[in-house]
């Protein structure tokens, strides 16, 4: 059998989330870096975001390429916002994905949770799927035992703790910061569970010049760098107490604070921009950042985040202990698995799950803030614990990825399984 008849071919559908679209193109890289003939379906405006990295890809000879779906006439592009109800904007999708799939059937097509409607699409084309679960490994557990032993059921109040069954770490959650979706008797997120059961496979996920400048005049471990999602979710004000806190810690930083200036323009006290400039304390970035680039600088020593996956993937892999500030999702597990199970962050206190719809939002008080900032970043032996533990899954995590490591094995094993169904 001739090697053009060998090479696999794989498709990669993303939500068109950020959070979900970024790692599935990663993804794609990383089997065409394997052999694997990669294509990338998105919408044209989606393509724009990532195109210039493929195209640095194909002209080093990786076999990747992009296709742009073209909506039907009246049609509007489906929503980056997960806010969507409930995110059922992309079945505009379907047909022109339909006839796409027909032309060019490929060995197998990686597609995310959230494209509810796609998994019969693929049985009817008689496609293999790989279901995509942008989230990490703990949220899934968490969620299976809750249905399973329903602890949550058997609390007093929406504020006491309960324990998380079935787990060999010890997790404490209240009713307070369980997703909507875990409450939820509808069976919305069921039929995503039955597409996840009946696919092929599923796959977890598990530089700006003057910024740098100013990240090389900084002392080791001693800039904090602050990034949420690009629209936080958070209370009115939230973002004063979180400029009072700064301020009060002394303590130098970087605040990515993405399209919140399109919507609060005056959401800083007055005077405070003025004074981080003149101080050299901190930086404010008013868009995209370059996010691993910054936590990999020596300089970077703690993390805020709201704990999406991607983002404590990043925090890990770049050995920066965290402060969690979980707010919606799956995070307020992520907070878990990295202050109890991991042991390399701490809590700023965030007690509420609250949809990134919901008009009622916690404020969290500029005390809390201050004490998590000055916890992480003012030094001691709980930190240098913290900071090891961190250098050593940064370390785990960049061998893996390595030539032999446990996920470039995997990617070669579910190519060379491709190739062997391909061959039957």
């Amino acid at each position: 059998m001739d090697s053009k008849t060998r090479t696999v071919e794989m498709f990669f559908f993303p939500f068109m989330g950020g959070g979900h679209q970024i790692p599935m193109v990663d993804m794609a890289r990383l089997f065409a870096s394997h052999g694997a003939k990669s294509t990338i379906i998105v919408t044209p405006t989606n393509a724009l975001h990532f195109q210039n990295s493929i195209l640095r890809d194909q002209n080093s000879g990786q076999p990747i390429s992009i296709h742009a779906l073209q909506l039907p006439d009246g049609a509007v592009s489906p929503e980056s916002d997960m806010s969507a109800t409930p995110f059922t904007d992309t079945i505009v999708l379907q047909e022109p994905l339909k006839l796409f799939l027909i032309e060019h059937k490929p060995d197998c097509i990686v597609f995310d949770m959230f494209h509810r409607w796609a998994a019969e699409l693929f049985d009817e084309l008689g496609i293999r799927r790989i279901f995509f679960n942008g989230s990490g490994c703990l949220p899934g557990c968490v969620v299976e035992s809750l249905r399973k032993y329903e602890p949550h059921e058997k609390v007093g109040s929406d504020y006491e703790p309960f324990v998380v069954l079935g787990l060999p770490d010890r997790i404490e959650l209240t009713r307070s910061q369980l997703p909507d979706f875990v409450k939820d008797k509808s069976g919305r997120f069921d039929k995503m569970e039955k597409d996840e059961e009946k696919s092929f496979g599923f796959v977890k996920r598990d530089g700006k010049e003057g910024l740098a400048c100013w990240l090389d005049e900084k002392e080791p471990n001693s800039v904090l760098y602050i990034s949420f999602r690009s629209k936080p979710s958070f209370a009115p004000g939230q973002f004063v107490e979180i400029t009072h806190a700064l301020e009060a810690s002394n303590h130098s930083f970087i605040w990515v604070v993405g399209k919140a200036f399109k919507d609060e323009e005056n959401f800083l006290p007055g005077g405070f921009v003025e004074r981080i400039k003149e101080s050299k304390k901190g930086v404010i970035l008013k868009g995209w950042a370059p996010q691993l680039l910054i936590l990999e600088h020596g300089a970077v020593g703690g993390f805020l985040t709201h704990c999406g996956w991607n983002s404590m993937l990043e925090g890990v892999c770049c050995g920066v202990p965290i402060i969690t500030w979980p707010l919606s999702a799956e995070q307020f597990c992520n907070e878990k698995l990295v202050t109890d199970v991991l042991g390399i962050g701490v809590q700023v206190g965030s007690i509420e799950w609250r949809s990134i719809k919901s008009d009622k939002k916690a404020l969290i008080v500029r005390e809390k803030v201050e004490v998590a900032v000055k916890r992480l970043m003012g030094g001691g032996d709980e930190v240098m614990e913290m900071r090891k533990r961190a250098r050593e899954l940064a370390e785990k995590a960049k061998k893996a990825v390595q030539v032999g490591g446990s996920s470039y094995m995997d990617a070669d094993a579910l190519i060379e399984e491709l190739k062997s169904l391909k061959e039957k």
